[in-house]
């Protein structure tokens, strides 16, 4: 009796909008969480199944298909090839021989120069004189005391000759005879000391006239007309020594170990597509503590484009090896600087392979040590690949890319 009453008592009372509303969100909630279920159910059915359906994924799985999706990754195998080893360095240019050309007498007023740089001159040429009117005064003294001595010389040579014709006849002594010969003699020692001193001032009126002392190329042109210069004055021209220009390359210790005295080089100065052909002909026997390089200098012949002073590079060629090269993108470094790859071995996993590189040009990087050559490497994408991942291996050869 109770149960139908209150059975009845529900029945009769009727139902407020409120909860009406919440019974409506409720159902609204319950049909999206059904919806959302469906939706996964449905999206991790297709992953699971459609990485079976591909060529590449069952072969790489096996031939039920993997159940799991793997990258595709590109790979290259170098092989071995002849590499030439080229040794890039940069340095700067400077005279071979440079020789410093200043005052060698004792100095004066500058009266004329004659030369500037940029100049050829040659051996002995007059580049610049001192004023002489001084040592012109002194030669000229000079002279006139030869005439005189001379004179004198002749007037003792007389006297000796008369005295020689009176002494057969007694009228003159064997002593005065001596004594005209001696100073005949004294006048002829006269003449010859006079002859000196006219050498000697025309030997110093003549290191007046400043000269290049070997042929070359006037680099520098430190004096003017009018200076007062002297024995110790800077050096007043700077010229190089057959015109001849070198490279003073700066290359590392181990590199300067691979080089040899008439080794070839390619010179390109700074500013210029202008490549030049030079030869090693000295080595530095020593490397600087603090760079730990060293210097190979490069003869070149001379040429305006060839400017002492200027900066350039080299590239020296130091034989060849068989090496691979790889491309850039192939070869990665670590936190410590080590280079490394990634090679893909015979279960299609990834291998991290230390490698020690070389030289890099347009070809691409070439690998002194660490890889034979056979090698399944991957070409690029590395950095998104950990070492022990699975992968599917596309080989590509070096001219696709």
């Amino acid at each position: 009796m109770n149960v139908e009453q209150s059975f009845d008592r529900e029945a009769a009372e009727p139902i407020s909008d409120f909860e009406e509303q919440d019974r409506k969100r409720v159902r609204r909630r319950r049909i999206f969480i059904g919806v959302g279920i469906a939706v996964v159910v449905l999206i991790a059915a297709y992953l699971m199944f459609s990485g079976g359906g591909g060529e590449s994924a069952g072969g790489a799985a096996g031939e039920d298909g993997p159940s799991r999706s793997l990258p595709t990754v590109t790979v290259i195998v170098p092989g071995s090839q002849s590499v030439s080893n080229i040794i890039s360095a940069s340095g700067t240019l400077d005279a071979r021989r440079e020789l410093p050309v200043g005052v060698a007498g004792e100095g004066g007023q500058i009266s004329r120069v004659l030369v500037d740089a940029g100049d050829w001159v040659a051996r002995g040429q007059v580049l610049a004189v001192i004023d002489q009117s001084v040592q012109s005064q002194q030669i000229q003294s000079a002279r006139a005391n030869i005439e005189v001595a001379r004179a004198d010389l002749a007037l003792a040579q007389s006297e000796l000759d008369r005295a020689l014709q009176l002494v057969e006849r007694g009228f003159i002594s064997r002593a005065d005879i001596d004594r005209k010969t001696a100073t005949r003699d004294a006048a002829r020692a006269r003449v010859n000391v006079a002859q000196a001193q006219l050498g000697e001032l025309r030997a110093r009126s003549g290191r007046l006239a400043i000269r290049a002392p070997a042929a070359g190329l006037i680099l520098e042109r430190n004096v003017e007309p009018g200076q007062v210069v002297s024995a110790g004055s800077p050096p007043l021209f700077r010229m190089a020594s057959g015109g001849e220009i070198e490279m003073n390359a700066r290359v590392s210790e181990g590199d300067l170990a691979r080089l040899s005295v008439g080794q070839t080089a390619i010179i390109t100065p700074v500013g210029t597509n202008e490549q030049f052909e030079g030869q090693i002909w000295q080595l530095s026997p020593t490397i600087n503590p603090q760079s730990r390089q060293g210097t190979a200098s490069i003869a070149l012949s001379y040429n305006r484009a060839l400017r002492p002073g200027g900066f350039a590079s080299a590239r020296i060629v130091s034989g060849a090896v068989d090496a691979p090269q790889l491309p850039e993108s192939a070869v990665q470094s670590d936190e410590d600087g080590s280079n490394f790859v990634y090679i893909i071995d015979s279960d299609n996993k990834v291998v991290r392979q230390d490698v020690t590189i070389g030289d890099l040009s347009n070809e691409g990087i070439t690998i002194i040590d660490g890889l034979r050559g056979n090698e399944r490497i991957v070409q690029s994408a590395g950095a998104f690949l950990n070492v022990g991942d699975e992968v599917i291996p596309h080989r590509v050869t070096r001219d696709e890319n």
